[in-house]
């Protein structure tokens, strides 16, 4: 391990040599990771806090999100506009998004005014204003962004059924908040909650491109190691009561469709049945390959399409399981035909979830889901800017082997892991059902 030092401070230096990857962390605790990529002149660069909506309780729910907003609205040393310019007029791109463990923000420019991003992003780290004004006007688009999710019949389903099967731990609301807690949230909140989380001890940065690491990672110690460590923000060691029976919710609303939804608790991305269970997800709904927010391949030829597709029951029918933190969910879903039961449609997804638990898949199965997930996490995974996001995504879950030794631990699985893990978690006492029943059928 080397240590350099800057003008501010020393930092430690630690390169990888079969990863690629570098990691130093500086004196006020922000970790930097970077990635030497030289197939183009382009950078892109993550800034990660570990703050979402896990972080938030009854009364400030959405705050993380709105705080994103908060973001985009200048500093004193640069205003929105301006802020938007200085990265466009240089041909580069950049955004935000909140999810329950985690806020990023990210440029790509190329190479040579990446600094631009280092930057806006070193700026605002500490420096955003959180003008009353602009809190009021982000208020209501916020509060349009929920208003028009909740006309998604999916949405309303989703946010119930997380509502049930999470009693205690935060990941039960949504990432977007309860409308109650977007009306009453003051700007002196959403300060105390971005002056708490957004400090360089809660960050990460991630950068991937065409780069000398050494010297990127100078660059960024040069202009975050001056920053102030900041106070360590309150952990979230919450833990979710084990269920200890089936869950069951209704949800009706307009519309000619009914939709059904079976939410098993699963456990946190670092645990050992993780990967058995992605393979599960492949066998059932097809590979999803570091997809982070669900999807993949659409294959046809997966058991819950033909089951349910096929057969006639359901115009589309699939699972999805992300990474998180903490234990989360494993859900599947499907669309009633017009005229079908949704009760005939539950009893189909149980019976393929069962034949999974009493009948190992078959080795070509195995092989299939692997080769398949392998080719998604290629393909998902080869953009200078899907390697920074996947590099710091991979320490707020833990560190970077999660990412960079993904693809032996699942080479590893085994038929008998399989159906293992679909025992163990795909069970009746662990789900929570729910339907949207449609008023116009």
């Amino acid at each position: 391990m080397a240590v350099r030092r800057t003008a501010a401070r020393p930092y430690r230096v630690r390169h990888d040599r079969v990863t690629g990857v570098t990691r130093a962390t500086l004196a006020n605790g922000l970790t930097i990771l970077a990635r030497e990529m030289r197939a183009a002149p382009v950078t892109a660069f993550c800034v990660w806090y570990r703050v979402g909506s896990r972080n938030e309780h009854g009364g400030i729910t959405g705050i993380s999100h709105w705080v994103e907003h908060m973001m985009f609205k200048g500093t004193r040393r640069l205003g929105e506009a301006e802020m938007d310019r200085v990265i466009s007029r240089e041909g580069g791109y950049r955004n935000a998004f909140t999810w329950i463990d985690c806020t990023a923000y990210y440029e790509a420019l190329p190479s040579d005014k990446i600094d631009l991003a280092i930057d806006l992003e070193a700026d605002r780290m500490r420096g955003s204003l959180f003008k009353p004004a602009d809190v009021e006007s982000e208020r209501t688009v916020i509060i349009n962004e929920r208003q028009g999710s909740e006309n998604s019949p999916g949405f309303r389903l989703g946010e119930e059924v997380q509502a049930a099967a999470f009693r205690v731990h935060p990941y039960g609301h949504e990432v977007i908040g309860h409308m109650a807690d977007l009306r009453s949230m003051t700007r002196e909140d959403l300060y105390a909650h971005y002056q708490r989380y957004y400090t360089p001890g809660n960050a990460i940065i991630s950068v991937a491109g065409d780069f000398d690491r050494r010297e990127m990672i100078e660059r960024i110690a040069r202009r975050f190691g001056t920053i102030k460590a900041g106070p360590k923000p309150p952990r979230v060691s919450v833990e979710e009561p084990a269920q200890k029976g089936e869950r069951r919710i209704t949800v009706e609303g307009e519309g000619k469709t009914d939709y059904v939804t079976l939410a098993f608790h699963a456990p946190a991305a670092t645990h050992p049945d993780a990967l058995p269970l992605v393979v599960v997800d492949a066998v059932l709904s097809g590979a999803g390959g570091l997809t982070f927010f669900g999807g993949g391949t659409s294959s046809r030829s997966c058991r819950l399409s033909r089951a349910l597709v096929d057969s006639g029951l359901a115009a589309d029918a699939g699972c999805s399981l992300v990474p998180t933190v903490d234990p989360f969910l494993f859900s599947f879903y499907a669309t009633p035909q017009v005229g079908v039961a949704s009760s005939e449609v539950e009893a189909a997804l149980w019976r393929e979830i069962e034949r999974m638990q009493n009948e190992p898949i078959s080795a070509a199965e195995l092989e299939k889901a692997i080769k398949q997930t392998r080719a998604q996490v290629a393909f998902n995974t080869e953009s200078c800017a899907n390697q920074a996001f996947w590099l710091g995504f991979s320490e707020i879950l833990a560190d970077t082997r999660w990412f960079t030794g993904y693809l032996d631990r699942l080479q590893a699985v085994t038929i008998e892991d399989v159906q293992r893990v679909a025992r163990a978690y795909l069970t009746r006492s662990n789900v929570t059902v729910g339907v949207y029943v449609a008023d116009e059928k």
